[in-house]
């Protein structure tokens, strides 16, 4: 089998290059492909004709999103039409990542696949738009939408805050957005084992839910890696109680953000039999990489 990823350079992408080998071929291509021109994209596809297009390439610049919103939409909209047609075209399938943000972020439940969308920002609503082309295309894909997405490659929230510790006497986090963090490790093993499971039973294919189990804040993050870092004699000048909690208002962004990121993740749990570890096991894992380093 042979899987062409894309965006695998990422956080996501560069998980999975491991996790999705033991499947079959990984093709990465020498050079990265330019999802602003279709033209290319298409010529790319056709030429290396996969079993698989694993779509881990995204725009995901929030903020700038709001004054960039046509490279958005070509990136994360126009792009994954074109992947999910040629897909249709080849027979293959589509791995494709989604977000929390298609939602409006209102109330405290956690939401399902099936639930209302109503996108606050432009990202958000370009995010939708491609789920909504790939559906539409009528290819065999999966859909996994996640939330609050690190890794220990490249910058991610508990590197700046560890960085932000050891500079300044105190903090202000943000404490009125619910989600939960999720490692870029376990969504790229989730992808993988549910890909398997989809090839072999291809009434699988649709859209999940992939995230961490529990839930926290911003604020509440912070603590826990700001804790673990003093734990582990790192140099931290913030004092414990010094952790302020902020409200969203109190840091005013281009684009809205929703307050509410929590996902309902039992369709991906049943249909695949998975489990979905507690956010803070992974967190503490990257927090052992990151602060051995």
């Amino acid at each position: 089998m042979r899987l062409l990823l894309l965006g695998a350079n990422g956080q996501v992408g560069w998980e999975l290059q491991r996790s999705l080998a033991p499947l079959g071929e990984v093709i990465v291509p020498a050079q990265r492909a330019d999802f602003t021109q279709p033209v290319a994209l298409t010529a790319l596809v056709r030429a290396l004709k996969p079993d698989v297009i694993a779509n881990a390439a995204a725009y995901t610049a929030v903020d700038k999103a709001e004054s960039d919103a046509e490279a958005a939409r070509a990136v994360n909209a126009t792009a994954a039409a074109v992947l999910a047609r040629e897909a249709a075209t080849l027979g293959a399938w589509l791995l494709h990542y989604s977000t929390d943000y298609v939602f409006d972020g209102s109330g405290s439940a956690a939401r399902s696949e099936d639930a209302p969308t109503g996108p606050v920002n432009i990202y958000g609503r370009t995010k939708l738009e491609g789920e909504q082309l790939i559906r539409a295309s009528g290819c065999r894909h999966l859909i996994l939408r996640t939330s609050w997405v690190y890794g220990t490659r490249g910058g991610n929230f508990a590197k700046t805050m560890l960085t932000l510790a050891a500079e300044r006497d105190a903090l202000a986090v943000i404490d009125d957005q619910h989600g939960a963090p999720t490692g870029a490790d376990l969504l790229a093993d989730v992808s993988a084992h549910a890909l398997r499971r989809a090839i072999a039973e291809p009434a699988l294919a649709g859209t999940y839910h992939c995230a961490a189990a529990g839930e926290t804040t911003w604020h509440g993050y912070a603590r826990t890696v700001i804790e673990r870092a003093r734990a582990a004699g790192r140099p931290v000048k913030v004092a414990p109680d010094a952790v302020r909690a902020v409200p969203t208002s109190g840091y005013p962004t281009p684009a809205a953000r929703p307050l509410n990121s929590r996902l309902d993740c039992a369709r991906l749990r049943q249909a695949f039999g998975l489990h979905l570890p507690p956010w803070q096991a992974g967190v503490e894992r990257m927090l052992v990489e990151l602060l051995g380093q």
